[in-house]
């Protein structure tokens, strides 16, 4: 299983877009707390549809408790501050994949402390980032690309 992991989120359609991924992947999301929204907001339930009652869920205080209770779990950090691509990794099972929240990232001493594991989507011109939830998507799928899709249904629907 994959983690994704919200440091502070602020919008709640990005949290609720998240959480539908994370149900139709099968991945845990963990929210760090605090949020830019009450997690009851009708436009993080309705943009999660009605895929809640499939989501695995847990939250956190702070960063520094998420940080204590997975000390020794592999994280990724998802920034646009790294050097590393996503691509160019090979991720772990159960790895955590933690994003910032939308107006700041991660924090810059979390990334300086965690550099070698800290990792870029890669961006043509003078854009400041892409959308959360597409960022979430977008690596999300590489790692479990990675793992051939294991336990996914893989053929057309008809």
């Amino acid at each position: 299983m994959i983690n994704i992991v919200l440091v502070e989120p602020e919008i709640p359609q990005n949290t609720g877009n998240i959480s539908r991924t994370c149900a139709c992947t099968g991945c845990a999301l963990h929210l760090v707390r605090p949020f830019g929204f009450e997690i009851s907001d009708k436009t993080v339930k309705r943009a999660g549809l009605d895929y809640w009652d499939k989501l695995t869920i847990f939250y956190y205080d702070s960063l520094a408790e998420f940080l204590e209770k997975h000390k020794n779990d592999k994280l990724y950090l998802c920034t646009t501050k790294a050097q590393k691509n996503y691509c160019d990794v090979q991720f772990e099972d159960d790895c955590y994949l933690l994003f910032g929240k939308e107006t700041k990232g991660l924090p810059e001493s979390l990334i300086y402390d965690n550099y070698d594991t800290a990792i870029r989507i890669p961006m043509k011109g003078e854009v400041r980032s892409l959308n959360l939830s597409n960022s979430v998507a977008i690596v999300l799928y590489e790692a479990l690309r990675q793992h051939g899709f294991y336990g996914f249904d893989t053929h057309i629907k008809e």
